[in-house]
């Protein structure tokens, strides 16, 4: 038992290491990109491009759309990097900057949004958020995403978003806050309600279906 939590013990130690180290690594990243090593920023993009692309699918539901977004957040911070503030992580940053463009980039286009779930998702993210809302196993997985899809387009932007960042980026409700700017209490109301009407949507659904 000893040696089993001796184990467990080093186990944990060299997970926490190496996370410090990659939060060196990108410190020692974005120094570099401030002072104006372009290879540095290139390096920042590769880094988190495939958060940004994510996020903003998830968003946005179309990935040609996603990819501007995702242009847009990186010129942005091309733009703000001077402003970073090497004490905090870039991620909640990041997360923030790509929920704006993506809002503003749903406005200047009219999107009538659907979440494409089926391009980035598949599956256990889909089946994360149906557990969540406690869906039923009686309708296949496909028509259940169809269900989800529809759903999340009649949310507001602000239940969209905070449902998306914490049931399907996984972001703790504290996290969300921050990325949103807004209370943790704020958040859990936003989800609570996103999270019901995405049940009375597959009711309503599903009534109309059986008639």
């Amino acid at each position: 038992m000893q040696t089993e939590t001796a184990n467990l013990g080093i186990i944990i130690s060299a997970r926490g290491n190496r996370a410090a180290e990659e939060t060196t690594a990108v410190d020692s990243i974005i120094a570099r990109a401030k002072a104006g090593d372009n290879q540095a920023f290139e390096a920042l993009m590769i880094k988190y491009q495939r958060q940004v692309i994510g996020t903003s699918l998830r968003l946005l539901g179309n990935l040609d759309d996603a990819r501007d977004a995702a242009q847009e957040v990186f010129l942005r911070l091309y733009k703000y990097l001077h402003t970073l503030d090497e004490t905090r992580q870039i991620e909640p940053w990041l997360y923030r900057v790509t929920v704006n463009v993506c809002r503003d980039l749903g406005r200047r286009r009219s999107l009538n949004t659907h979440l494409s779930l089926d391009q980035e998702m598949e599956g256990s993210s889909i089946e994360h958020l149906s557990a969540k809302i406690d869906i039923e196993g009686d309708l296949a997985l496909a028509q259940e995403r169809q269900i989800i899809r529809e759903a999340l387009s009649s949310l507001s932007e602000k239940e969209r978003s905070a449902l998306v960042l914490r049931d399907l980026e996984g972001k703790t409700t504290e996290e969300v806050a921050t990325i949103l700017g807004s209370s943790a209490v704020t958040v859990r109301s936003q989800i609570s309600s996103a999270r019901v009407k995405i049940k009375k949507y597959r009711d309503r659904i599903l009534r109309r279906r059986q008639k």
